[in-house]
């Protein structure tokens, strides 16, 4: 009898261990699932953004909007002048998006099926202006005024590759005096340098994008060059084909035609076409 007990208190004490063991096995299992879906969810997609050095100021503020509702997703902004920005994408550098300050970039881009002309258009307008340093006593109110012998040195962004230096070529040609100038120009890799230059004393003028000027303390708007002589200032966007996350980069796309965007970008001085 004492035998018969003894027999069955351990099998008792079998049974539990392996039932304890189960236990232990299945929440580990739990535990393990759980901790997959978390780094699932905690992942995190990176969207690298190729855009126009002029946009810098306006897309930091949409970056911080934008991540802060969406949360999974991180956006990595490439600045530049546009003319290098399409040649990294042509050259097959990672880009998601491309924000040019050109319409000749971006149709460069379309035309080599890099990107679908259903899924770029026309975002924004800007103006073009002449700054001069903000303690600056010049008086300088034409494109005429920059023959004048007391102005040294005058910047533009490099005409081929920033559309700001070619939009700056087209009135100086149109006024006669591209070639007049030539010993005066200071060529700069994006408008944000030519803005840098003048802010810096390295310039006496420098041509940028009237957005650009105003958000300068260092440089102030000598005057604001005639429309009529250069061609409108375009910004399109678009969705380059190669990306790895074309759902999260449609999705960023449709949110910066929303009205939130906009109306960050009009409050930089850009304009909304109609």
């Amino acid at each position: 009898m004492h035998k018969l007990i003894k027999s069955s208190t351990v099998f008792v004490l079998v049974i539990s261990i392996i039932l304890l063991l189960s236990g232990c096995v299945g929440s580990a299992g739990k535990n393990g699932s759980s901790s997959q879906t978390s780094s699932k969810t905690a992942e995190t997609i990176e969207l690298t953004i190729s855009a126009a050095a002029s946009l810098t100021d306006a897309l930091k503020e949409i970056q911080h909007s934008y991540e802060s509702t969406h949360t999974g997703i991180k956006l990595n902004f490439n600045f530049g002048g546009s003319g290098a920005l399409e040649k990294q994408i042509e050259q097959g550098a990672p880009s998601d998006l491309f924000l040019s300050a050109s319409t000749k970039n971006m149709k460069s881009l379309v035309d080599q099926q890099l990107i679908d002309t259903k899924k770029q258009k026309t975002w924004l307008t800007n103006e073009l202006v002449a700054v001069i340093p903000a303690d600056g006593t010049m008086n300088i109110a034409s494109v005429t005024d920059l023959t004048k012998k007391e102005v040294k040195k005058v910047a533009i962004g490099i005409p081929e590759s920033v559309p700001a230096g070619n939009y700056a070529q087209e009135a100086l040609m149109k006024a006669k005096l591209w070639d007049t100038l030539q010993s005066k120009l200071v060529q700069a890799k994006d408008v944000r340098q030519v803005l840098q230059y003048v802010e810096t004393g390295n310039a006496d003028v420098g041509f940028v994008y009237k957005t650009d000027a105003l958000t300068s303390q260092k440089a102030k708007i000598a005057f604001e060059v005639d429309p009529k002589t250069y061609s409108p200032v375009e910004y399109p966007i678009g969705i380059v084909k190669a990306s790895k996350h074309i759902q999260e980069a449609e999705d960023f796309y449709a949110y910066l035609q929303s009205q939130e965007s906009l109306n960050i970008m009009a409050k930089y001085g850009f304009t909304i076409p109609k």
